[in-house]
């Protein structure tokens, strides 16, 4: 890997592959088998290998697959690519938040909002988790089947809120709920892929509730005295002003619950349809815990519920692809990629990488059993290098919470077998994740 030079003494650089007639009908058909576009990178990868092209009209994106690909975009290569892309819908809701800023302005509010999210938090943070969870769980009636891929969002940002904002969500729920799947909708891959003037579209009355919601906080926490520890607090003593703080809880309260909300119900998708799994999991849950609560010290005993969630999270990572965009002319492998190139890199299929996964599709937990090791940059469901998601650690504290819990007190019974990927803001479960639910306490 090297960036471009007049040196030319050094071969002359490939252009990089994209599918021809055949190779592209394949890929169709791909689309047509797994009613997803997830098919088709999957065909396009096995024809082409780990570097090619996604060509479609107005959006002709390079596709990076593998570890060296993975170390190129996030280590190699990370100064010379930008996250930030303007009149994309993802930075027009998120304005200057830490996820679409670049540069120093990106490292002077991941800065400031590190302590928010440090381990020594985490741990205050795991009755409000249970809590939380409780919540939900108790709203359900026996014998009746919910959508764990709702449930889960609720569970997501019932958290999220009490944990980082100091808010009670749950009064919001059912007025804000339409602006929240709104904005995920928003900032998912659209029609304004190919015609970005449609990228403002779709910004309506729903998405600015959410954003009078988040005003109003703020406000609130301005007239208090004394702040707490929390997201809204150090971003305060940070001396953000307003608006900024306000891009930051956007990013939070839309990526950041989104994220939890696939593992999730992806992690209960794999539990049900594998039942010896699932009561593998519940055992381990009930010695663990016994009747009591979820704790620090006792979640981190559930190690096979841990290898489970991290299987969910290789074979359906919520965020499936990076996207940046080349800032000057580089190389790859042997390929150019000029300045100004959009560029992905597949999350997804280097999780499932035959090179690096013995039998990729097979769900198989005891991947992650202690003392199993993988090929460095072969497992990035949290990215990688010094902008690694932000929310990993709580992301990860979150789910042993919440899945412990739920399987301490409910027994799942699974009811759709026909779930696919489906690539929106996050790598969701469509048409859901169905369950009958029996309370056990």
């Amino acid at each position: 890997m090297r960036f471009m030079t007049d040196d030319v003494s050094q071969p002359p650089l490939r252009k990089v592959p994209k599918p021809d007639g055949l190779v592209g009908l394949r890929g169709l058909r791909a689309i047509w088998r797994r009613r997803s576009v997830i098919g088709a990178l999957e065909s396009f990868h096995q024809e082409m290998g780990d570097v090619f092209r996604l060509p479609l009209p107005g959006f002709n994106p390079v596709m990076l697959v593998g570890p060296q690909a993975s170390r190129f975009i996030l280590i190699t290569a990370r100064d010379d690519v930008r996250w930030r892309i303007e009149r994309e819908p993802i930075t027009i809701l998120l304005r200057h938040g830490v996820l679409v800023e670049d540069g120093e302005s990106h490292d002077r509010i991941r800065r400031a909002m590190n302590p928010a999210l440090h381990k020594q938090m985490l741990v205050t943070h795991i009755d409000a988790m249970t809590q939380c969870t409780d919540t939900i769980i108790d709203g359900w009636r026996d014998g009746e089947t919910y959508d764990m891929l709702d449930e889960m969002r609720k569970v997501a940002l019932l958290i999220l809120s009490d944990t980082l904002f100091g808010v009670d969500f749950e009064p919001e729920l059912e007025r804000l709920w339409a602006g929240v799947l709104r904005a995920v909708k928003y900032i998912s891959p659209g029609p304004w892929v190919v015609w970005r003037g449609l990228s403002h579209i779709g910004y309506n009355a729903e998405l600015r509730k959410i954003d009078t919601f988040l005003e109003r906080i703020i406000a609130e926490r301005r007239r208090q005295t004394v702040q707490r520890e929390d997201l809204i607090g150090v971003l305060m003593r940070s001396g953000m002003d307003d608006a900024l703080i306000r891009d930051q809880l956007m990013t939070m309260i839309i990526a950041g619950h989104d994220t939890s909300t696939a593992s999730l119900s992806w992690t209960l998708y794999l539990l049900g349809a594998h039942r010896d799994a699932l009561q593998q999991a519940q055992a381990e849950v009930r010695a663990v815990l016994g009747d009591g609560v979820p704790t620090y010290d006792n979640i981190n005993e559930l190690s096979y519920l841990k290898q489970v969630f991290n299987e969910a999270l290789r074979l359906y990572p919520p965020i499936h692809l990076g996207s940046r965009v080349a800032n000057i002319d580089l190389e790859f492998d042997g390929y150019h990629i000029p300045a100004g190139q959009r560029v992905l890199y597949s999350i997804y299929l280097t999780q499932r990488h035959p090179a690096y996964w013995p039998e990729p599709s097979r769900f198989q937990p005891e991947r992650f059993a202690a003392g199993e090791k993988h090929a460095p940059y072969t497992f990035l469901p949290f990215g990688g290098g010094p902008r690694n998601c932000i929310g990993a650690a709580f992301a990860q504290v979150e789910a042993r919470v919440v899945l412990a819990r739920l399987l301490q007190r409910v027994d799942l019974s699974f009811l759709n077998h026909n779930v696919r990927p489906y690539m929106g803001a996050t790598l969701e479960p469509r048409p859901g994740v169905f369950m009958r639910t029996k309370k056990l306490f």
